[in-house]
């Protein structure tokens, strides 16, 4: 009885703080340096979703690299909801001489031909998703896992490292990351999904090495390794601070760390973890 008190007085010193830090700064001025900034570009939540699923598919690396091979990906597509009424080989061909570390330019074009499949069947990628929710599941792990794997199945393609899966216990970083933009709304997440009538409950934090150093300061993991486990974990924690909304705090907190005026050091998280 006395631990479970302790951890919830731990949370009711961490909430107000954590909300503090919410209202100061999850403000769209402080995204960049972040893929997500490319959605702001454009205005339709159709094309945003197609925008969002290359963004996070190529966060991988150091974050200038990663904007510069969006922005090439980009350059080239222009207006995406056009693009995907290209032919397939048309899609597949369009990036030849771009690379982004392990990820050649036939399979981003593949990617997106995926990509208009799906479209063609479900209408958008959102509904793509939505068909593989089960209501039973406490997160969106096996969701995730039907609408990567019929993207590859539509591609031709299986995608091992652009679209990682969660049956592989792979943290899903880049996936859930993307997941968090479409489903959630607010100053900084566009919500292109929320006509969808999707539950922010089931995300789980997109696990980065911010915010693993953020879940051991908190006193939550000591491991080191990103795994799904360790995300979950994550997330559980998180959840009992917002049930509704897990992953709320993930932008602002890994701020910290990826912008070079907002460090690490300036979270005082120890203090509120009663450590």
């Amino acid at each position: 009885m006395a631990e479970e008190g302790a951890g919830r007085q731990k949370l009711d010193r961490l909430r107000p703080y954590l909300e503090g830090l919410y209202a100061r700064y999850n403000r769209r001025e402080l995204v960049s340096p972040d893929p997500l900034q490319f959605l702001y570009h454009y205005d339709s939540p159709e094309a945003q979703e197609v925008v969002g699923l290359v963004a996070s598919a190529l966060a991988y690396g150091r974050v200038d690299q990663i904007l510069r091979s969006v922005s090439r990906v980009l350059g080239r597509i222009e207006d995406p909801l056009a693009f995907l009424a290209l032919p397939d080989r048309s899609i597949v061909s369009a990036f030849r001489g771009i690379k982004h570390r392990f990820t050649t330019g036939e399979q981003i074009g593949r990617l997106l031909l995926g990509v208009k499949r799906a479209r063609l069947e479900h209408g958008t990628l959102g509904s793509c998703f939505v068909s593989f929710i089960a209501g039973e599941e406490p997160d969106y792990c096996r969701a995730l896992e039907g609408f990567a794997a019929r993207l590859s199945a539509l591609a031709g393609d299986e995608f091992r490292f652009l679209l990682p899966r969660p049956s592989n216990g792979s943290p899903c970083k880049r996936p859930f990351l993307y997941l968090r933009w479409m489903i959630r709304s607010d100053a900084v997440d566009p919500g292109c999904w929320r006509d969808k009538g999707v539950d922010p409950s089931g995300l789980v934090i997109p696990l980065d090495t911010h915010m693993q150093e953020i879940g051991r300061r908190l006193g939550v993991i000591t491991a080191r390794g990103a795994t799904l486990a360790t995300a979950r974990k994550i997330t559980a924690f998180f959840r009992q601070i917002d049930p509704l909304d897990p992953v709320k705090y993930d932008f602002v907190l890994t701020r910290f760390g990826i912008r070079e005026d907002m460090t690490i050091d300036y979270l005082h998280l120890s203090g509120c973890s009663g450590d």
